[in-house]
């Protein structure tokens, strides 16, 4: 069973810069993924697996000077945008042979900078935390004041902002 419960933040003004610049990364990642089989599709190729993404959209970009800024945030939530595009593809491709249930869906888009709802993913293995005075700990943020209207009854496998 799956849980999702809904949080207030009240970042600092600092914290709020560095979680604008995750969403810009992460938005960034999912479009070159996006272009990435957009491209292969137009050129009849097979589309890139998830691994050769990571490595091209990711690693190798962060290494070039014109995305070097891509290392400023947490790799777990780049990773995560790469994990949005291809459950995006699979919801799309599964539309289309009628194997998803429910309306059917449409390809991936690119996403706006100008779209208020941009999100990043946490996982586990990002180590983010809830510290003793009920704060949330981000990589690469900082802790991160929340307004808790109810307990949790575990602890979440993952923190979406």
């Amino acid at each position: 069973m799956q849980l999702r419960y809904a949080f207030r933040l009240d970042p600092a003004p600092g914290q709020r810069v560095a979680l604008a610049r995750a969403f810009g990364c992460a938005r960034v990642v999912y479009n070159d993924a996006v272009a990435a089989r957009e491209r292969a599709r137009r050129e009849g190729a097979a589309f890139p697996s998830a691994g050769m993404l990571s490595k091209t959209l990711i690693t190798e970009a962060k290494q070039r000077p014109e995305r070097q800024w891509l290392s400023e945030v947490s790799a777990v939530i780049l990773q995560q945008a790469l994990r949005d595009v291809e459950h995006a593809y699979t919801n799309f491709f599964s539309s289309l042979k009628g194997s998803r249930p429910g309306a059917r869906v449409g390809a991936p888009r690119f996403r706006s900078k100008r779209d208020a709802r941009q999100a990043i993913r946490f996982t586990a293995n990002a180590r983010w935390k809830i510290t003793e005075a009920g704060r949330l700990l981000l990589p690469k943020i900082g802790e991160v004041k929340v307004r808790w209207s109810r307990r949790l009854p575990s602890l979440p496998s993952s923190v979406t902002v």
